[in-house]
């Protein structure tokens, strides 16, 4: 059976680091798009940066193929590297080290877990159109909840 091919952007933004965050994402299957984004009181960058590909990945309800592009090295490398290495490890890092977020990594290992995902990194804030329109809505997120 041939799988449905997704593309999703996503983004993560924090006002201070910790503080105030959002996160957005935006769902390309075929001629349809969705855009969704979310805010939390009191978080980081990274937090949300997780969150938003975690968001993303929840919604495909069915196995795919998908492109998850993201200007976050932290979740890129994370997911596709770094894993690797928790995993053996009992999920800690070198000398016993506890993995910061670890549920959160947990949770997007699992989602990728059930599809076909190759992850790809873009620069952020380089015109990258909807890098740029992530970014600005999980902006948004936070001007409009704070």
């Amino acid at each position: 059976m041939k799988l449905k091919k997704v593309k999703i952007f996503c983004d993560g933004s924090c006002k201070y680091n910790p503080g105030p965050g959002g996160w957005a994402a935006i769902l390309k299957y075929k001629n349809h798009h969705e855009t969704i984004s979310g805010f939390a009181e009191h978080t980081t960058n990274n937090i949300m940066e997780l969150t938003a590909a975690i968001k993303a990945l929840k919604k495909i309800k069915e196995k795919c193929e998908i492109e998850i592009f993201s200007d976050s090295k932290y979740v890129v490398f994370g997911i596709t590297d770094w894993i690797k290495n928790w995993k053996i490890m009992g999920w800690k890092r070198k000398k016993n080290k506890t993995i910061k977020n670890v549920e959160l990594w947990k949770k997007l290992d699992d989602l990728c877990s059930q599809h076909n995902v190759k992850w790809i990194w873009v620069k952020g804030h380089n015109g990258h159109p909807e890098n740029e329109k992530c970014d600005a809505f999980a902006k948004k997120e936070i001007e409009k909840n704070i």
